[in-house]
């Protein structure tokens, strides 16, 4: 793996821009109507507790990756089987995103241009970012991440000047009872996107002060979730039930129907800047553990040569995954939550800490 070290600082920045990634584009929650909000704070709630057994796998094995500790626990051939499918998945992460970003512009802004060359132009700046390093990677987020604070906080000001906000629209608070709730919470807020903290478990090691990691990325995970949580409750008590659960990219919508003083209007470039930022990094991070992943489990010294090729297997997965938005959301919810995301991010962990828990109990008990 490259050798590179990172401020506790910029790993937060990171863990915030992954997290809001694609996240805030879509309606998370939708399942749950105006209690959306509700099944994303569980989801953030649960997530933070999941991340207590990455953490606990990165504190017995503080120097290593996940597909390196992987092989010290499981041993070394079914290591590098888990391991290799772990790859396999971050790769499907990135496309799925990439997919994602491609089918929000082809829909609304280029709508002539093929989906084939909007994602071949990302992925082509993110391999040039991965061929950087990843040092380079957490500097260019630290200076992202103001500037999307400062688009939130205008558009969250001119939405709220507008008159948009209807809070009556939020209410009645659990009308069909929990079982919504807590059905989107499994089915969606839980794994998408707080579970994904699952590739940090790749990039802890390249922390400069481990003591900081569980602040870092924590704190991380609670301002997103409280930002995807506003945002939420923003586009519902803007479009109303109806229309949030109906709209493919809500934040969209309600930044549409901004007009203030009979001149500020169509401000669609403020989420079209979120979305170029926001996909670049969860896309860039996605794609970049499974490169490293890769050079770990097949020894390659040098794993920027690992970058083109990989680079153009997600390009090609993100365009033959779905043959429709429809489809590719439709796969998200009833096929990726259940047989990828929660064994990958949820089941196998949690095996491994209960193996690492009586290997490292074996070696602190074994005479010395």
């Amino acid at each position: 793996m490259e050798k590179a070290k990172i401020k506790a600082s910029q790993l937060f920045v990171l863990v915030v821009l992954y997290e809001m990634g694609s996240a805030i584009l879509v309606g998370m929650g939708a399942g749950a109507a105006q209690d959306a909000w509700i099944s994303i704070l569980l989801g953030m709630t649960a997530g933070v507790i999941l991340f207590f057994v990455y953490y606990r796998l990165f504190k017995y094995y503080p120097d290593l990756p996940l597909t390196s500790y992987l092989q010290k626990i499981a041993g070394k051939w079914i290591g590098r089987f888990i391991g290799l499918l772990y790859i396999v998945y971050f790769i499907y992460g990135a496309s799925r995103v990439l997919r994602d970003f491609g089918e929000l512009l082809t829909t609304t802004i280029y709508s002539s241009t093929p989906l084939f060359v909007i994602n071949t132009l990302m992925i082509l700046t993110i391999i040039y970012a991965i061929h950087k390093g990843f040092e380079v990677i957490a500097r260019v987020g630290e200076i992202y991440f103001a500037v999307i604070y400062m688009m939130a906080i205008g558009g969250f000001s001119l939405i709220l000047f507008s008159g948009l906000i209807h809070f009556e629209n939020l209410l009645p608070i659990l009308e069909n009872g929990w079982k919504p709730v807590i059905k989107t919470f499994l089915r969606e807020t839980f794994t998408f996107p707080f579970g994904e903290m699952i590739v940090f478990t790749m990039l802890l090691p390249f922390l400069n002060d481990p003591k900081k990691v569980k602040m870092a990325c924590i704190g991380g995970m609670l301002l997103s979730g409280i930002n995807i949580t506003i945002t939420a409750v923003i586009n519902i008590a803007a479009l109303g039930t109806d229309l949030f659960v109906r709209s493919n990219f809500p934040l969209l919508t309600t930044i549409g129907k901004i007009q203030l003083a009979n001149f500020i209007e169509r401000l669609d470039v403020l989420f079209m800047l979120y979305l170029v930022i926001g996909g670049f990094f969860k896309i860039t991070i996605y794609y970049y553990v499974a490169v490293a992943g890769a050079a770990d489990i097949f020894n390659f010294k040098n794993q920027r040569k690992l970058g083109f090729p990989i680079g153009v297997l997600v390009l090609f997965s993100s365009v033959t995954i779905a043959t429709s938005y429809a489809e590719h959301i439709k796969e998200g919810l009833d096929v990726v939550t259940i047989y990828l995301h929660w064994p990958f991010q949820i089941i196998i962990p949690c095996i491994l800490l209960i193996l690492a828990f009586f290997r490292n109990r074996k070696k602190k008990s074994s005479p010395s």
